[in-house]
Order: structure tokens, then sequence, then C-alpha cells
């Protein structure tokens, strides 16, 4: 059996990497608003455009994510969680049939956020009297188009991640009917329960939403170190994947306190972009 030893530049990473993330996490707690919910504004604040009326509320204190966010990220990372539980190291893209609703699922979120937009642009420039709208938006509906997309996002992401890091991948989809029925079920259900607008659920989801945009980003940037580094499909066990899972993480929180610091010097506020509402 052919065995690879760690190259030297390697050697130096695993040092490195940790040394550079506790930097970067340090950094960034402290920019970032006081408070759990204050940390969990600065993850939203790089990914949303956080205005308070496309928000949910928890008291008049708006959610981290406004509402299309909310139920894409928060969906997308349900949608991981539970095919990391029903479908192991499953490595293959869902049916054509599932793909066909996925698509769907991505249609609707561009269609509601494109209507969404013209909305927005009629209410703050002016003059664009001229230009129709399908209907008018809600959060009702940025909630649901959004899970829908976070859904989609999940359903082929975790296959790839399958197909990219396991030395030994189970060859079958990722998601069947069955379970794909079980995960919008779920999701529905969970909406349903967004929109009573309790604090007992608006704060988990508060927390799930972002921590969901964040487990997002570093999946990608992991995937992306992985291929960098030529390590694809040499991974047995998720013990092995240390050293990747810290290199995302890391890139994930650098491009977060980049993005936050950039936005930041530009509108000196962490709530929604000035003007617009």
């Amino acid at each position: 059996m052919n065995t690879t030893q760690p190259s030297t530049f390697q050697n130096i990473l695993k040092w490195m990497i940790p040394f550079i993330g506790i930097i970067v996490i340090g950094v960034w707690m402290y920019i970032s608003p006081e408070g759990a919910l204050g940390k969990l504004d600065a993850i939203g604040y790089a990914v949303c455009h956080r205005i308070d009326e496309r928000s949910f509320q928890i008291d008049d204190r708006q959610l981290p994510l406004c509402a299309r966010c909310t139920g894409e990220f928060y969906a997308a990372g349900v949608a991981l969680l539970f095919q990391a539980f029903v479908s192991k190291r499953k490595s293959v893209l869902p049916s054509r049939g599932i793909l066909a609703v996925l698509v769907l699922f991505f249609l609707a979120f561009g269609i509601d956020g494109t209507n969404s937009y013209l909305y927005l642009l009629k209410q703050t420039s002016g003059g664009l009297e001229q230009i129709p709208n399908l209907y008018i938006p809600n959060n009702t509906l940025r909630l649901f188009t959004g899970s829908g997309m976070g859904i989609a996002l999940a359903a082929v992401l975790f296959p790839v991640i399958n197909q990219t890091i396991w030395k030994e991948a189970d060859n079958r989809p990722a998601l069947e009917w069955k379970n794909f029925g079980i995960l919008v079920a779920l999701i529905i259900f969970i909406n349903l329960l967004i929109l009573t607008d309790s604090p007992f659920i608006l704060y988990p989801i508060a927390y799930i939403s972002a921590l969901g945009t964040l487990s997002l980003l570093v999946l990608v940037f992991m995937i992306l170190w992985i291929i960098i580094m030529k390590q694809d499909n040499t991974f047995d066990s998720l013990r092995q994947l240390w050293l990747p899972f810290a290199s995302g993480l890391t890139l994930a929180l650098l491009m977060i306190l980049s993005i936050d610091l950039f936005r930041l010097s530009l509108t000196g506020t962490w709530n929604g972009f000035p003007g617009l509402g």
C-alpha cells in the first residue's frame, strides 16, 4: 500500500493555521458588537442587507439576517445536518426528479427576490413606477422561497463534500424521495413556527441561521482547501479533517471580517444599509 508523507509545507501549515485562526477570531470578536446576538449580527452583516422592515423581530430587535436569508441559511444548516444523519457518506447527486424540484425552488427564490428588489427600488429611488411588480412582497414569501433555496444548496453541497473528502464514499444518491419529502415537511413545519413570531422560536432560529451561514462558508472553503492541497479522496475519518476544517474556518472568518470592516467603513452602522427600507 502506498502512503504519502506530509510535505514540509503541510507540516508548517499544521502550526500556522491554528495560530492564524486564533488571531482572526480574536480580531473579529473585538470589532463585532457586544453580546451573543451581536456576534451573530456580525456574521449576518457580511452576507445580508439586514434591512429592518424585511427582517423578523424579537421585541423590536431584528434577527441577524433578513427574512429571506434567515430561511435560506437556517434551512441549509438543518438540511446538512439531516443528510449527515440519514445519508452518511452517500456521494451521488439526487435523482433528476428531485433536481427538477430543486430547480423550481431556485426559480421561486430568483423570481421573488427580483420582484422584491424592484419593489425596494420603487420605494427608495422614485421614478420607477412604470416598472410593474408581480405582487406585493412580504416576509412570509421571503421565508419560504429562502428556505427552498437553502434546501437546494444543501442537497447539492452535501454529496459534493462526500465526493471530495472520502477515500471510500457510498456511491448512492445522498437524497431519495422519502427522505427528501421528510426534509421538506420539516422545513415547512419550522417555517410555520417562525411565522408565529414567538421569541421561543425566533431565538433558536437566530442562532441556527447565523451559524448555518458560517457553516456553509466553512464547508466551501474547506473543500477548496482540500482541492488546492491535492488531498481530495484521501480521508478515512472525521478526525483526519481537523486541519482542512480549521483552514476553512479561518478563511471563512477572514472573509467575514474583511466584508464587515469594509461595510462598516462605508455605512458606519451594524444595522441595515442606510436609506433602505
